[in-house]
């Protein structure tokens, strides 16, 4: 396609050069072609001589002179003189006004002509009225090409160079484009090799959280009737014991008979009274421990401080509370069982220890809160506490419950008891 393209372009601008030559050569010695279809011998011994001198006749092969009708007025084969050919279709081009050009390529008109022995420029020029324009006659030449061929030779030789060039540097420029690709899936297939890994890694966590969430959810279930059993046992224990006692002595003679000493009915009624206050101090007692004190309105730091607090003044024990970094953002829940913990930490300490050397130290750093509860008693050890016991139990679940870490270290040395959580900002309150 490009070498067609390059022979045609070189091959247009010969023959147009040419034909120009060749008219401004033989068009001064023709007569008026429209009132003279035939030449005369002058015009054709003219003709013969300047085709046969000089530059023009070292490179015309042959000349033939043609009327509109398709004649041929000149031809340096004197036998094709006054003959009549059908007209081809560069000729018709040539009638109409175009120069045609073609490379190597020669029109016999009879068996007689014998063709050029190298390459060879065929030409159709058409001879143009001086004043009007008008075509009157076309003259078809043939000149040597060897220099037309050496020049489409070295015009190929350059397109393909020129082509070979374009073509090794767009293999050049695509082989680092598909290197540079490769090496990019490559990258991104160990990218994405490692994030399917770290994916199976958080669906295995995310696994093994909901299982311990499932299970927290359980275990809340039934510590929940766990706490509802031990309520209901103090409440009978100790109330409920208070009242019956006050409502049997309310139903004595003491009481109700008109005739009674009314020393001894007042001392009735005293007892009375001092075994209803005893009950009312026993609901207090458990409604405290039910009761979070102003913990809708404090923040973590004051959480753990109340508990503490209100551990020392139920108890009278002394404990050291270290509150270690700033104070942070976190949900209701999230205080909620920082309290719990506390509170139920120290009291277990308090039951088994009396509050042997009781420390807190209450740490948030980095959106994570730790809080440790420990003592210098003696330890226990945690197979040995019974199922139905919901303290320790109680705060393993909570936590866990809420996405934390429970930790527990008990040895003759003492107990440590731990919960870690990761912070979240409380919607709501």
């Amino acid at each position: 396609m490009v070498t067609a393209l390059i022979e045609r372009a070189v091959t247009r601008n010969a023959a147009a050069v040419s034909a120009l030559y060749v008219d401004s050569v033989v068009a001064p010695l023709l007569p008026d072609m429209r009132a003279n279809t035939v030449l005369d011998d002058v015009v054709r011994r003219a003709l013969d001589e300047t085709l046969s001198q000089g530059a023009l006749g070292s490179r015309l092969f042959e000349m033939r002179l043609w009327s509109l009708d398709g004649t041929v007025l000149y031809a340096q084969n004197a036998a094709l003189i006054g003959r009549r050919f059908p007209i081809t279709d560069d000729l018709g081009q040539a009638f109409a006004g175009r120069i045609v050009g073609n490379y190597d390529r020669f029109d016999k008109l009879d068996e007689s002509s014998d063709g050029p022995a190298g390459p060879i420029l065929e030409i159709y020029n058409p001879l143009l009225q001086p004043w009007s324009g008008e075509v009157v006659g076309v003259i078809e030449f043939y000149e040597h090409a060897n220099d037309l061929e050496a020049t489409l030779h070295a015009a190929l030789l350059r397109s393909w160079l020129a082509v070979t060039a374009v073509i090794c540097l767009f293999f050049a420029s695509l082989s680092l484009l598909v290197f540079k690709g490769s090496r990019t899936i490559d990258r991104q297939a160990v990218d994405l090799k490692a994030r399917v890994s770290e994916l199976t890694t958080l669906l295995d966590q995310n696994r093994a959280l909901h299982r311990r969430v499932q299970h927290a959810a359980q275990q809340a279930t039934a510590l929940n009737e766990s706490y509802l059993r031990r309520l209901g046992a103090d409440l009978h224990d100790g109330p409920a014991q208070f009242i019956a006692l006050a409502t049997m002595r309310l139903d004595s003679d003491l009481v109700l008979a008109a005739d009674a000493d009314p020393v001894k009915r007042e001392e009735e009624v005293r007892l009375i009274r001092t075994r209803l206050a005893e009950a009312l101090d026993e609901i207090r007692a458990i409604c405290r421990g039910l009761v979070l004190p102003q913990i809708e309105s404090s923040n973590l730091n004051q959480v753990v401080r109340h508990a503490v607090d209100e551990y020392e003044m139920r108890t009278g024990a002394k404990v050291r509370c270290d509150i270690l970094g700033a104070d942070a953002l976190a949900s209701l829940s999230q205080r909620i069982c920082a309290y719990r913990f506390v509170q139920e930490a120290l009291n277990n300490g308090y039951r088994h220890c009396r509050g042997a050397a009781q420390r807190v130290v209450s740490e948030i750093s980095s959106h994570k809160v730790s809080i440790t509860v420990e003592d210098s008693g003696p330890g226990f050890d945690p197979g040995r506490v019974p199922r139905e016991s919901i303290g320790i139990a109680g705060i393993r679940e909570r936590i866990e419950s809420l996405g934390g870490t429970f930790l527990l270290d008990t040895s003759p040395r003492g107990t440590k008891l731990k919960m870690v959580l990761e912070l979240e900002e409380p919607s709501g309150k």
